[in-house]
């Protein structure tokens, strides 16, 4: 079986949020599982040292894209027994950050066209190429439209995996023509069209053979006007193709026992180790060393789809209580403002650290009691997995991802892994929270348990491998 993993980033390469986990990370256990899985991802010049120095070229050629004739070289390097190629153009690649500039779409159109250009100069052509959100959206539109006439590409499968549908790639109509080459074809409202634009995520859901979401309850909240993106209907539409694969998380680099980023090792048998942690995150942000105080970690970006409209609108409340947090991330300015004016004035009980720390994000997971996701909506989320894998119990909204991985506290029988609230208002986040800090203050035994039960649970990405094995050999066998 071989399968091309198209992806515009993928860690340790490049980064900036949960894609880049999951396209280094499943990629990496399919190998594991004998298959020659190959990951395509553009050559942008943000590559650490380490591997820039590592990696090969193996060829360039031109090619037309649209109204330009454009240069394409092929770079390779293998890490984790995957072979990497990157697409290289410095024209597109060579910017200040990933995404969010002037021309992506004619960035990632170019990317697209490169990844099928590319089969043939390399002379390797995949069973199955998989598809990841709006920037490899158009490889499944461009194979049946612009590439049907080339016999060896004619067979490839297409799965597309939608990890946020908020972000669509939507551009004018005349990018068909001007950028990707081709006609009206998929001009249609089955096609790209979205109103008087086109949309490379819409053209991806229609002409991919399977769709995929990152949990189950994505998969159908994606559906409904709720939470669809204006894509509802195209979504019900397809609904015969569209299933639901909860994420893993990375178990090598997530091992409370082995993790060289944290100062002290342990397991469920034996928690001495994250006492130690949570004394090691109180003096390194700069807060009464107590072991007896619930310490909150928060590691997030800062917007209002991670719900902290509603952290801001209770955090006063929240401090009158013997209780500690640590904030780390950033995000929109409000809110950046709003946690600095709660450390100012509770310095105490808060510290907000308005960076990025990769070292001190693992630290805040080992050493914190409760963690706080109260996402308004989450395709997947993979903090709230790894903080469940360092003992460390969730406080989250029922939604997506969340409400597939988090079972809730149940006081009767004790069973639970985390604490959760389906209202998406300040008020139940708020009671969410004092029911968590009652179970600490009042049940310790329970809350032991909770932290066994927790860190027991299987977030490997052993089961959803399998799962896409499966829908990979239902495809290669219709």
């Amino acid at each position: 079986m071989k399968i091309l993993f198209a992806s515009g980033e993928a860690a340790p390469f490049f980064k900036t949020g949960g894609l880049g986990d999951v396209a280094y990370a499943l990629p990496k256990e399919l190998a594991k599982q004998g298959v020659d899985i190959r990951v395509v991802l553009p050559y942008y010049t943000q590559m650490p040292a380490k591997y820039r120095d590592q990696v090969e070229e193996i060829c360039h050629f031109r090619f037309q894209l649209g109204v330009k004739n454009v240069y394409c070289g092929i770079k390779q390097l293998a890490l984790d027994g995957v072979t990497y190629y990157f697409i290289d153009n410095l024209s597109y690649f060579d910017r200040a950050s990933l995404y969010g500039q002037w021309d992506d779409g004619e960035r990632f159109g170019f990317f697209s066209t490169a990844i099928i250009e590319m089969l043939e100069v390399i002379d390797w052509i995949p069973d199955i190429i998989h598809c990841n959100d709006w920037h490899t959206a158009m490889v499944p539109v461009l194979l049946v439209d612009r590439y049907h006439w080339r016999e060896r590409l004619r067979n490839i499968r297409k799965v597309l995996t939608i990890h946020n549908l908020r972000f669509q790639g939507i551009y004018t109509k005349e990018i068909l023509g001007n950028v990707l080459g081709t006609g009206f074809n998929t001009y249609t409202h089955d096609g790209v069209r979205y109103w008087d634009n086109v949309n490379f995520l819409k053209g991806g859901i229609n002409f991919s053979d399977r769709v995929t979401t990152v949990s189950p309850t994505y998969a159908y909240e994606i559906t409904t006007s709720e939470f669809g993106e204006g894509l509802e209907d195209v979504l019900q539409y397809n609904r015969w193709k569209l299933r639901g694969i909860t994420n893993g998380i990375d178990y090598d680099l997530n091992n409370p026992e082995t993790d060289a980023l944290i100062p002290h090792h342990f397991n469920r048998e034996d928690l001495t180790g994250k006492t130690l942690n949570k004394q090691a995150l109180q003096e390194r942000v700069g807060l009464p060393q107590r072991p007896d105080v619930p310490l909150i970690g928060i590691v997030s970006r800062l917007t209002d789809q991670k719900g902290f409209q509603l952290v801001e609108e209770k955090m006063e409340a929240l401090l009158q209580s013997d209780v500690q947090v640590v904030l780390l991330g950033t995000g929109e300015e409000r809110f950046e403002h709003s946690f600095r004016y709660f450390e100012a004035k509770y310095p105490d009980k808060i510290k907000s650290l308005i960076t990025f720390d990769i070292a001190l994000a693992q630290l805040i997971y080992a050493g914190s009691d409760l963690f706080l996701m109260p996402s308004a909506f989450e395709p997947c989320g993979l903090s709230q997995m790894m903080a469940m894998r360092y003992g460390t119990l969730p406080i989250v909204h029922e939604t997506g991802g969340l409400r597939d991985t988090v079972q809730p506290y149940n006081c009767f029988t004790g069973e639970g892994t985390g604490f959760s609230f389906y209202q998406f208002d300040g008020g139940t986040l708020l009671h969410t929270i004092y029911q968590a800090l009652d179970v600490y203050y009042n049940h310790q035994e329970a809350w032991q348990q909770l932290v066994k039960q927790a860190m027991s649970r299987d977030f490997s990405w052993t089961v959803p491998t399998q799962e896409y094995l499966a829908l990979y050999r239902e495809l290669l066998s219709e």
